[in-house]
């Protein structure tokens, strides 16, 4: 897909988010935000307040209940699951807290993985696996088994995993939750340099110094986002 002069990279118009849970919880009030190719975002807020909505709002992992969701210049509310699941898979790469990395696996063997189900053969997966490790400076530890790796080189091998394909956004669930401050820092300076290589970044976290990081800062709370 072709991003339009001045278009934003993700748009949000009145996008809002509601669950029946025998009553109306409003998890995302109406929202209307621009991202822009290349930007880094962080996303804060009090537990429950309708951030991971927003992140999964935004990663297509679910639907609004009302609102336009451009993705690309491309309406995606009320799009067929075909179209979401494609722009999804070939746009968007996801990184959580929990590293959900296999063991016996080596780390090249794990980003190739989370391949397997696109378009690429298994030269091409290795390729472009060997490639994300270089990127995150880890090529000394391709053979190595996730087991033997510290949390901090586990993270950066998800973060391997999730840019392998070439993605256009990277969203990142509370990705430095289980670290020290010291593979904090490295793994905010990976994605800062990710950033500045022209891929959007999208962080939601409760850390300040995680936040911080952002350029485009926001803040959810009970729903209704905002500048932080």
């Amino acid at each position: 897909m072709a991003e339009a002069d001045g278009a934003a990279l993700l748009r949000l118009d009145g996008v809002s988010r509601v669950y029946d849970d025998g009553f109306p919880v409003h998890a995302l009030r109406p929202t209307t935000l621009d991202i822009a190719r290349g930007a880094y975002v962080t996303i804060t807020g009090p537990s429950g307040s309708g951030k991971s909505t927003l992140l999964n709002l935004l990663g297509l992992l679910d639907t609004p209940t009302a609102g336009s969701y451009r993705v690309d210049g491309v309406e995606l509310c009320g799009a067929a699951e075909v179209l979401r699941n494609a722009v999804r898979g070939q746009m968007f790469g996801f990184v959580f807290q929990a590293f959900h990395l296999l063991p016996g696996r080596t780390a090249l063997e794990n980003v190739e993985i989370g391949m397997l189900y696109g378009p690429h053969g298994r030269r091409a997966r290795r390729a472009l696996a060997t490639e994300a490790m270089e990127r995150i400076g880890l090529t000394h530890r391709l053979h190595a088994d996730p087991r033997t790796l510290s949390g901090g080189e586990r993270q950066r091998v998800a973060i391997a995993r999730a840019i392998a394909a070439r993605p256009r956004v990277l969203f990142c669930d509370e990705p430095t939750g289980n670290l020290d401050s010291a593979n904090t820092a490295n793994v905010l300076e990976l994605l800062r340099e990710l950033s500045r290589a022209g891929l959007t970044v999208v962080v939601v976290t409760h850390e300040p110094e995680v936040a911080a990081a952002g350029e485009q800062r926001l803040r959810v709370v009970d729903g209704v986002v905002g500048p932080a």
